[in-house]
């Protein structure tokens, strides 16, 4: 690692231990392209925007893999701590996808187990993009975590803690991760 105060941080997991990646593919959302609508927040004034999360599959995790966490985060939000739009812990390590739309309000459409942690609005919810205008173009990093922990909840997140705090407390459990990371905004 460089000089921490020379280039920007090119991703928020650059300055994290590194750990294996594994493949994750979407049908709604592809690494490198701009956000479709359906991914948009519904306030946003964007045409067909729905707060839908998207659809997510991911294979090749280690064997070792307990549980899954999935995340979704913007760095480049008008704020000093980004802005989290989605989080869900304890996705079973059978599981190996998640429908669009899994992330509507509360915890129905996820597998058994798998909860919802608040966002940065505080809705258990996913909540779909909304980059401020001048604001430039704004990444959205969609990360699966591969954990060697069976349960966050063991290691002391519960549906009312934050991103954040879910992120501080798995890292050190975080046994691969794989990373989409679509765009918005100018």
């Amino acid at each position: 690692m460089g000089d921490p105060m020379g280039d920007l941080m090119t991703g928020p997991y650059d300055t994290l231990p590194a750990v294996p990646e594994f493949a994750v593919t979407s049908a709604d959302v592809a690494d490198g392209a701009p956000l479709p609508p359906p991914q948009f927040a519904a306030m946003s004034g964007v045409a067909g925007a729905e707060d839908r999360s998207p659809q997510l599959s991911w294979s090749g995790f280690p064997a070792a893999t307990r549980s899954f966490v999935v995340t979704m985060y913007d760095p480049d939000a008008p704020s000093p701590s980004g802005f989290w739009h989605w989080a869900v812990a304890d996705i079973p390590a059978d599981a190996t996808s998640l429908d669009a739309g899994a992330g509507a309000l509360g915890d129905g459409e996820l597998p058994d187990g798998a909860f919802h942690i608040a966002n940065d609005v505080r809705a258990t919810a996913y909540v779909g993009a909304a980059p401020p205008p001048g604001t430039g173009k704004h990444r959205y990093h969609i990360a699966i975590n591969a954990l060697d922990a069976p349960s966050v909840r063991t290691l002391g997140v519960t549906p009312e803690s934050t991103p954040a705090a879910l992120g501080f407390l798995t890292v050190g459990h975080t046994i691969a991760r794989a990373v989409l990371v679509p765009w918005a905004g100018e």
